[in-house]
């Protein structure tokens, strides 16, 4: 077979496989693409967020120390919130997080210590996942994080929470809209975040559980047409 035909082949195949999803990403971008809404942080947004806190009942959720949960049925968490230990489990690793003193952490393959160039790869992998999968958990209660700014925007012609973090986690930057029910607690919010590539995306805050402490957490979202699992939450005192 002359090279020029393979070469012709190998074209057409990359082409039926890549054109239908370059297409489906056009469709989305130009249907859900949304600007950054412009506002500008005040003592109101402030006063709104005290509000969405208070309908989740922020105290029980301080008064945790412990939280346990699954994201995506993929990446374990068993989270002492007090001390900011956290164990994080993934396939045949496991790390143990000291996020206070980070030269206290320690990493695992198949249950054995390691302390290499892969402890550290290990140990970085950790802590991204955590920063994004306890995101999905309790994002609601680090809207007066350091770094923050919170904003009121007109959406639906009601007030939302417009929450930018310039600081801190894995992806500073990002900011987040919560849409709120008529209790002011959340229903959904819209990202504009580093790693998506198509501003105003929404996901579902709806499926809230109420859990032994009281804290109020959720075990599912719903993104796009995708669901992210947060499976069994558990906490304890």
């Amino acid at each position: 077979m002359k090279l020029k035909k393979i070469l012709k082949i190998i074209a057409g195949v990359i082409v039926f496989f890549t054109l239908p999803s370059l297409l489906f990403f056009g469709f989305v971008y130009f249907k859900y693409n949304e600007d950054l809404p412009l506002a500008t942080p005040s003592k109101q947004a402030d006063i709104l967020a005290y509000k969405m806190l208070i309908s989740l009942n922020a105290d029980a959720y301080k008064a945790t120390n412990h939280i346990e949960w699954t994201f995506r049925g993929k990446h374990h968490y068993n989270w002492n919130k007090k001390d900011n230990l956290v164990e994080v489990y993934w396939k045949d690793n496991k790390v143990e997080l000291d996020l206070n003193n980070p030269s206290n952490t320690i990493a695992y393959i198949n249950n054995s210590q390691i302390d290499n160039e892969d402890s550290t790869t290990l140990i970085q992998t950790a802590i991204t996942y955590f920063n994004n999968d306890s995101f999905w958990l309790v994002a609601p209660y680090k809207v007066f994080d350091q770094g923050t700014t919170r904003s009121i925007v007109k959406h639906n012609n009601k007030d939302a929470l417009l929450v930018t973090y310039t600081s801190g986690g894995s992806t500073p930057g990002d900011s987040y809209l919560w849409i709120l029910d008529e209790n002011y607690k959340p229903t959904t919010f819209k990202m504009w975040v580093d790693i998506l590539p198509i501003g105003g995306l929404e996901a579902t805050w709806s499926d809230w559980k109420t859990t032994d402490t009281g804290a109020q957490l959720p075990t599912h979202h719903k993104l796009f047409f995708f669901g992210l699992d947060m499976g069994e939450v558990k906490t304890s005192l």
